[in-house]
């Protein structure tokens, strides 16, 4: 029998993001109702429970729609996943130069993660001509508030020197800030320079915390670095990263099989 939130059971929206840790399907309902009722951030989060099937059915241009009723609200979160649905093909065709558009709003507004995210065009070129030195400002603006993606990011501009002097050593702390926050990006990185300043202890630990977090795509790119290698304890740690990606695998597989 499906069962219905009265609206004095509705939560505080605040609560939403813990109730769907603990009960998906009722806190979709929750959001719903709230998101009916006009509470902004429900209706972003409804735009994200729809574009992940999370307690709700999968369905991105629902999610694509909720996002932009948020958005033009204000939330600049939701600004920011409509540049992702754009970026991606998420409910919508893929549109790079699009996902510019609302990425940069959100940016100019200040969201860390939509500075992030249009760095990232910008360097690429995606959608918008490439420009790293925007790119590094829009990092380091995002590093300085606490991104630890771009934190790691403005540490590779700096360890290579790209549209900046070369600055190892500062290359060396954004990385070590990054790791910390926990990006296994990062923590690669500052692995890296630590192995190459004879840690290798340290960066072991680190290279583990990288392997326990990390996807498909980086773990195999990282598992042929560590190949290269002069240090015999760090090249074994390749076969782990291997296994771990038979791992995922394997749970991919059964995810899809279910």
């Amino acid at each position: 029998m499906s069962f219905h939130l009265r609206r004095e059971e509705v939560l505080d929206v605040a609560d939403l993001p813990a109730m769907l840790e603990e009960s998906p399907g009722r806190a979709a309902q929750a959001i719903l109702l709230a998101a009916g009722e006009g509470e902004v951030e429900a209706q972003a989060l409804l735009g994200q429970i729809l574009l992940d099937g999370r307690g709700i059915a999968q369905d991105q241009p629902l999610a694509l729609r909720w996002f932009g009723i948020a958005a033009g609200r204000g939330h600049l979160m939701a600004r920011n996943m409509l540049g992702r649905c754009h970026e991606h093909g998420w409910g919508c065709m893929a549109d790079a130069s699009v996902a510019a558009q609302h990425y940069r709003i959100a940016a100019e507004a200040g969201l860390d993660w939509a500075m992030y995210n249009l760095a990232n065009l910008l360097a690429t070129g995606r959608g918008v001509a490439v420009d790293h030195l925007q790119a590094l400002v829009l990092y380091r603006r995002a590093a300085e508030l606490g991104h630890a993606k771009s934190m790691n990011l403005l540490g590779r501009y700096l360890e290579e020197g790209q549209v900046c002097p070369a600055d190892p050593l500062a290359a060396r702390d954004w990385y070590r800030h990054s790791a910390e926050a926990g990006d296994f990006r990062g923590q690669f990185s500052y692995a890296a320079v630590l192995a190459d300043a004879g840690r290798i202890e340290e960066a072991i630990s680190w290279l583990n915390a990288a392997l326990n977090k990390g996807n498909l795509s980086f773990l195999r790119v990282s598992s042929e670095s560590l190949l290269a290698s002069p240090d015999p304890a760090i090249r074994s740690m390749a076969q782990a990263y291997r296994e771990r990606m038979t791992l995922l695998r394997a749970r991919t597989v059964a995810s899809h099989l279910q």
